[in-house]
C-alpha cells in the first residue's frame, strides 16, 4: 500500500502539519536518528499493510499524531512519551518487537510501549465503565503514570473525531467511556482542561439538545457580559495601578457541562448561575508577599463594590488538600448583578491551570486512600518546582498505588478488588456462598488452576464447581479475605450441625429398636464422661461412625446403672428370705428374693428407670457393690441386663405390703376442656393412701397432655385409679410411664 492510497487529501494536509509541529516542538528533545527511525517504521508499516483504518474509519497514523500534539499542548514536551505514542500500534500489531524498540529508542520508550500494550489487552475485557475498580486496575497494571496520561490524551483526540459520526452506538459508547472512565482519571491527575473537554464533548454527543441550548445562551450573552465585565473591571484596574500592584486580568467561562450540572443540582435556571463568567486577577508578587497582596487587593475591590460575605472562599490561608490556593469573592456591580472575582499569585495560577495534580480531588472527588494521596502529593511537589526535567522525575515515580490489592475480571467483564494474596476460593465466595462451597478450581484466562491459586491483577476468573464438593477446615488457611473466611466458617458449622442431627437420629433409632428410653440429662452426663467437649462433637462422631454404636448403647446402659446406684437413696429391708418356689414360668427350683415384713439383712433399692411398685412383676439385679436393684420385668433395661449379665440376675417377688408409697408417673391425654385438670386432680386427692406429688400439663390444638406424679401403695390401687381417671369426661387415654 502506498502512502498516497492510505491518506486522503485532508489527512495528508493534517499529516504534514502535525509532523511539522512535532518537529518544531521537539527540536531540542529528539535526535536525527530518532527521526529517521520513526520515518522508516511508519513508512514500512504503511507499505506492509500493517496499518488499517479501524472499523469506524479512523486513520491510526493521524490519530497517534494528534495524540502527540495534545500531549505537548496539555502536559509536556517529552521525547519518550511522544515516540511511544507513534510506535505503539506498530509494536502491538507485530511489525516491530519490543526488543527492537529498545535497541532503537531505549529502555524507557520500550517500557511505555509495553505498558500501553498491556493496558490495551485488559481494556478489551472490561464492561462496566463506571466501575472505580477498573480505573484502579488501569493504574495498577500501567505501573507508570505516563502510560495513563497517554491513554487520556488519546481519548481526548478520539473525541474530536467522532462529531457527527454515522455510527450512533459507537459515538454513544465512546462518550460514556469518556465521561465515566477517562474524565475521572484526568480529574484525579489534575489534567483539568482535558477533563473539561471530555465532559463537554460527552454531553454534546449524548445530549446534543441540552449542549446546543446552553452553548447558544452563552453565545447570546457573551457580548453583553463582555461589556458589563469591561465596565466592572475598569475602576479595579485604576485603583490597582494607583497602588502599584502589578497584575493582569483574564476571564474564565464556566464549562457547558458544569453549567448543566449546576442547573440540575441547584435546580436553577441559566440566568440564576452566579459564576457563568468570573474575573481572575493574577498578581505578580514574590511568594513571601502573596497572602498580603491578595488580601489587600480583595479589600480594595471591597471599597468599590459591595461584597457578599456568604460567598467568600479563603483557600490562601487554608489551601485545599490538592494544593489549590486562591481567594474567591463575589461582588455586586451595577444593576445588582453579582460577579465572582478570583485573586491569586502567578505561582498559584500556574499550579491551578497547568499543574498535573491541581484539581484531582477538586469539588468532591473521593480519595483512594493513603497510597494515592501520598503519590499525588509527590507528583504535586515535583510540578510545583517547575523544573524543566519534571517529566524525568515523574518517570521515576512508579505508580504502585495499589500494590496491596489485585483487580480481577469475571467472564462478563465485571471487576472485583481483592487484597494481595487472595485466591480462587476468595473469588468464588465473593460471587456467592453456594458457588464458594462447591468450588473445585477455576479457569484463569482459559487455563485450569487449583482453588489455592493466588489471583493476579488482570486475571479473568471462571469458577469451576461440583455438586459433591463440600467446605473443608483447611480452606480457612487458603482464603485471604474475612468475607470468605466467615462464609466458610458458617458453612462448616451448618454442615456440622446437620451431621450432628443425623447422628442423633441414628442413635435414637438404635435405642428405640432395643426399646430403651433415653434420659437426656443422663445422656449429657454420659457424653461428658466420654470426654466430649460438646454434644455436637459426640453426635458428629456417631454420624461419621467413629464410635461403635452397639458398644455405645451398652456403655450407656452401664453408665445409667452406675448413676442410679450412686445417686438413688438405699432402702434397708428389715427382713428377707431366700426360698424355693415352683413357678410355671421357672425352669426349676431357683432362689427367689422375697421382699416383705419379715425380710431383713439385705440392701436393695427400687430402680428409677421403671419405678416398680408393690404388685409389679419384678426382678433383682446384683450391682457391683453388692446392693440389689429392683426392676419391673418389662423394663427395657432389664432385657439388656439379662442378655449381658444373666449371672447377676435374681428372681424377686413381693411378700406382704411394705407400708409405704411408691412413686408412679401417669401420662394422661384428653380434650382441653374447662375444668378437666381440676377434675383429675380432685379425683386423685380423694383416693385414700394416694398422694398427688407433681403435675405437668401441655396443650396443643385443643388436646392436652399431662404427666402426673403420684405416690401409691400397690399395683392394684394403681389399676383402680387408672380406670377411674379414664372414666372422666374428656379423658382419652391414661398410661403408666417411666418419666
Amino acid at each position: 500500500m502506498t502512502e498516497t492510497a492510505f491518506f486522503n487529501a485532508h489527512e495528508r494536509a493534517m499529516l504534514f502539519k502535525s509532523i511539522s509541529k512535532l518537529w518544531n516542538n521537539l527540536r531540542d528533545e529528539i535526535t536525527i536518528d530518532d527521526v529517521h527511525y520513526l520515518q522508516s517504521l511508519i513508512r514500512s508499516g504503511v507499505k506492509a499493510g500493517v496499518y488499517h483504518r479501524d472499523k469506524y474509519g479512523i486513520n491510526p497514523v493521524i490519530r497517534t499524531l494528534r495524540t502527540a500534539e495534545l500531549l505537548h499542548d496539555n502536559i509536556a514536551l517529552d521525547r519518550n512519551m511522544t515516540i511511544a505514542i507513534l510506535v505503539y500500534n506498530l509494536c502491538r500489531l507485530g511489525h516491530v518487537s519490543e526488543i527492537e524498540i529498545t535497541e532503537m529508542f531505549g529502555d524507557d520508550v520500550a517500557r511505555l510501549v509495553h505498558g500501553l500494550i498491556k493496558i490495551s489487552k485488559i481494556y478489551k475485557k472490561q464492561s462496566a465503565v463506571e466501575d472505580e475498580n477498573f480505573r484502579k486496575l488501569l493504574v495498577t497494571l500501567a505501573q507508570d503514570i505516563r502510560v495513563v496520561m497517554i491513554m487520556i490524551v488519546d481519548r481526548r483526540g478520539l473525541m474530536s473525531y467522532i462529531n457527527n459520526h454515522e455510527d450512533e452506538k459507537f459515538v454513544r459508547d465512546i462518550s460514556l467511556e469518556s465521561r465515566y472512565l477517562y474524565a475521572p482519571l484526568a480529574h484525579k491527575l489534575g489534567l483539568y482542561q482535558i477533563k473539561t473537554d471530555l465532559e463537554d464533548l460527552s454531553l454534546k454527543y449524548l445530549q446534543r439538545d441540552v449542549y446546543n441550548k446552553i452553548a447558544q445562551r452563552l453565545n447570546e450573552t457573551k457580548v453583553e457580559r463582555d461589556k458589563y465585565i469591561e465596565k466592572f473591571t475598569a475602576p479595579i484596574k485604576d485603583v490597582l495601578e494607583r497602588e502599584h500592584i502589578k497584575c493582569h486580568m483574564k476571564g474564565r467561562t464556566k464549562s457547558i457541562n458544569s453549567i448543566w450540572n449546576k442547573m440540575k443540582t441547584k435546580q436553577v435556571d441559566f440566568n440564576d448561575i452566579y459564576d457563568l463568567f468570573a474575573i481572575r486577577i493574577i498578581i505578580d508578587t514574590p511568594k513571601e508577599y502573596e497572602k498580603r497582596d491578595c488580601w489587600y487587593t480583595y479589600s480594595l475591590i471591597g471599597d468599590i463594590y459591595q461584597a457578599n460575605p456568604a460567598r467568600m472562599r479563603d483557600w490562601i490561608s487554608m489551601p485545599k488538600s490538592n494544593g489549590y490556593e486562591s481567594l474567591h469573592g463575589t461582588f455586586k456591580g451595577k444593576d445588582d448583578k453579582w460577579v465572582e472575582v478570583q485573586i491569586r499569585s502567578e505561582r498559584m495560577d500556574e499550579i491551578a491551570e497547568m499543574g498535573l495534580a491541581a484539581h484531582w480531588r477538586y469539588k468532591g472527588v473521593k480519595t483512594d486512600g493513603g497510597g494515592i494521596d501520598q503519590w499525588m502529593q509527590n507528583v504535586r511537589e515535583v510540578l510545583e518546582e517547575g523544573s524543566k526535567n519534571r517529566m524525568d522525575l515523574i518517570r521515576d515515580m512508579h505508580a504502585n498505588l495499589y500494590d496491596e490489592e489485585v483487580f480481577v475480571f469475571t467472564p462478563r467483564g465485571d471487576v472485583f478488588r481483592f487484597p494481595k494474596g487472595a485466591t480462587v476460593l476468595d473469588f468464588a465466595f465473593r460471587i456467592h456462598s453456594r458457588i464458594g462451597c462447591q468450588c473445585i478450581g477455576a479457569k484463569i484466562d482459559g487455563k485450569n488452576q487449583k482453588i489455592n491459586y493466588k489471583l493476579c491483577s488482570g486475571d479473568t476468573v471462571e469458577i469451576l464447581t461440583s455438586s459433591t464438593q463440600v467446605p473443608r477446615v483447611d480452606w480457612m488457611n487458603i482464603v485471604k479475605t474475612s468475607r470468605a473466611r466467615n462464609k466458610i466458617r458458617l458453612a462448616l458449622n451448618e454442615a456440622r450441625t446437620k451431621k450432628a442431627d443425623m447422628g442423633r437420629e441414628l442413635l435414637h433409632r438404635r435405642f428405640k429398636n432395643r426399646k430403651i428410653e433415653i434420659d437426656e440429662p443422663t445422656m449429657s452426663r454420659f457424653i461428658n464422661k466420654k470426654g466430649y467437649k460438646t454434644i455436637t462433637d459426640f453426635f458428629v462422631d456417631v454420624n461419621d461412625e467413629k464410635v461403635d454404636i452397639v458398644v455405645l448403647v451398652d456403655e450407656y446402659l452401664d453408665f445409667v446403672a452406675k448413676q442410679q446406684e450412686s445417686t438413688k437413696p438405699h432402702e434397708t429391708a428389715q427382713n428377707f428370705v431366700l426360698q424355693h418356689k415352683a413357678d410355671e414360668d421357672d425352669h426349676g427350683a431357683d432362689d427367689i428374693l422375697v421382699i416383705g415384713n419379715n425380710v431383713k439383712g439385705i440392701n436393695y433399692k427400687l430402680s428409677k428407670c421403671c419405678n416398680p411398685i408393690y404388685g409389679d412383676s419384678i426382678v433383682g439385679f446384683i450391682a457391683s457393690d453388692g446392693a440389689i436393684k429392683i426392676h419391673r420385668r418389662d423394663c427395657g433395661n432389664v432385657k439388656h441386663l439379662i442378655e449381658k449379665y444373666p449371672y447377676r440376675i435374681i428372681r424377686s417377688q413381693w411378700s406382704g405390703k411394705l407400708g409405704k408409697q411408691y412413686a408412679v408417673t401417669l401420662k394422661v391425654v384428653g380434650n382441653d376442656d374447662i375444668g378437666i385438670v381440676a377434675n383429675i386432680t380432685s379425683l386423685i386427692n380423694k383416693e385414700g393412701d394416694t398422694m398427688l406429688r407433681s403435675v405437668s400439663i401441655n396443650s396443643i390444638g385443643g388436646i392436652f397432655e399431662g404427666f402426673l406424679g403420684i405416690g401409691i401403695n400397690s399395683l392394684d390401687m394403681l389399676d383402680a385409679l387408672i380406670k377411674k381417671i379414664k372414666n372422666l369426661k374428656g379423658v382419652k387415654d391414661v398410661q403408666r410411664t417411666s418419666h
